[in-house]
């Protein structure tokens, strides 16, 4: 496709945004890349870029950079909270697998690796920028409205702008409301002086309507996030995180020593969204979260905003037209990020679950799983799509 028309204007700055911007960019377009926050964002943990992700990192030239950064794990185990093992999952067979390797990585790391590679390409975030509202402007167009009253009309939109307040996905479907999924996260950074973490596994606890998860980055330093069930109502007070290791106090050692060792995060209300058919109107398009934004259970958020990217890139330098070009890639991501999203929802609802009987049943549920299976069903389902 003829890029004469841009640049391409990209709302949002997170990994959906900053991904999309390198590979059009590195696709030969001209974009720029809009954020409502005044810098960079600060808050957040890790992730760990499960193989379909280092795939497109790769691809964008940055793998290097962030295995500079990252650490590799190795298994993923589930333990109870007293303690008994629940069955692992082999990380380093899945990469076998799928022909790459699994990275953990910090949210604030991940980031600056695509700030620098978006700043050697020429492009620099404008931060500051709030959208207030996207509006219908000549036939097949929209006008970007900013806080302020500056507005534009660019050839092509990326709505990249989240899960929570996405002007794009308003202006796309109508409605950008998202789903509470009834459990509270906090997420954390341990990083410490002395070893901690011993090897490199990541450590999943279920207990009754909560859970703890540890990802060792090094021996010395992990992401953790703590869950519990919570209705939405639930006033602040009741969710600090100076209450978190009270909460926590029974459970395993590692689970209590990481949360001594970290500052107070403070509790993040989960939502995801409803799949919706459509991610486009007129040269409005909407990626990642803003499309289609799984619970954090489902390991796949900000996999899925990569693999959008790499696939939108493609598409968009070989179509004749946006539209046609935006049709194809909502009718080649779809399903695959609707099924991530239902099985985010599904694993929630297990985990989340306060009924005891019903924890005890999935705690052996798992424990008498062939977790061998279970990797080759995730090889299988997160290739789908890529040259895996």
């Amino acid at each position: 496709m003829s890029n004469e028309r841009s640049p391409v204007a990209i709302l949002g700055a997170g990994v959906a945004g900053l991904s999309t911007a390198i590979a059009l960019r590195r696709a030969g377009f001209s974009v720029e890349v809009f954020e409502r926050r005044p810098g960079p964002a600060a808050l957040g943990g890790g992730m760990v870029c499960w193989p379909n992700a280092t795939f497109v990192l790769k691809e964008l030239g940055l793998l290097a950079a962030v295995e500079a950064r990252a650490g590799r794990p190795s298994w993923m185990r589930r333990i109870s909270r007293r303690g008994g093992e629940l069955g692992a999952i082999d990380v380093a067979r899945l990469g076998d697998l799928m022909g790459h390797p699994s990275l953990s990585v910090l949210r604030r790391d991940l980031q600056a690796v695509m700030l620098e590679a978006l700043e050697t390409l020429g492009v620099r975030v404008q931060y500051g920028r709030r959208v207030v509202r996207i509006e219908p402007d000549v036939p097949g167009r929209a006008r970007v409205v900013f806080e302020g009253g500056v507005a534009r009309t660019p050839w092509l939109v990326i709505g990249a702008d989240g899960r929570m307040r996405s002007a794009a996905r308003r202006f796309v479907h109508g409605d950008a409301r998202p789903v509470y999924q009834g459990f509270v996260n906090w997420v954390g950074v341990c990083e410490l002086t002395e070893p901690l973490f011993t090897d490199m596994a990541v450590r999943d606890y279920w207990g009754v309507g909560e859970r703890f998860g540890i990802v060792p980055l090094s021996p010395r330093a992990a992401y953790w996030a703590a869950a519990a069930s919570a209705p939405l109502d639930l006033p602040d007070e009741a969710l600090s995180p100076d209450g978190l290791g009270e909460r926590f106090r029974g459970w395993p050692e590692l689970v209590r020593r990481t949360i001594a060792q970290s500052a107070p995060p403070h509790p993040i209300r989960v939502h995801d969204h409803d799949p919706i058919a459509r991610w486009h109107r007129d040269q409005v398009l909407l990626v990642g979260d803003a499309a289609h934004a799984p619970l954090p259970t489902s390991g796949q958020g900000a996999c899925q905003a990569l693999e959008d990217a790499w696939h939108l890139a493609g598409l968009l330098g070989e179509a004749s037209d946006p539209g046609s070009c935006f049709e194809a890639f909502t009718a080649r991501r779809s399903a695959k990020t609707a099924a991530i999203t239902a099985m985010g929802r599904g694993f929630a609802r297990r985990l989340f679950s306060l009924n005891a009987a019903e924890s005890a049943i999935r705690d052996a549920e798992s424990a008498a799983t062939d977790h061998g299976a279970v990797v080759e069903g995730m090889a299988r389902g997160w290739s789908a799509g890529l040259p895996l």
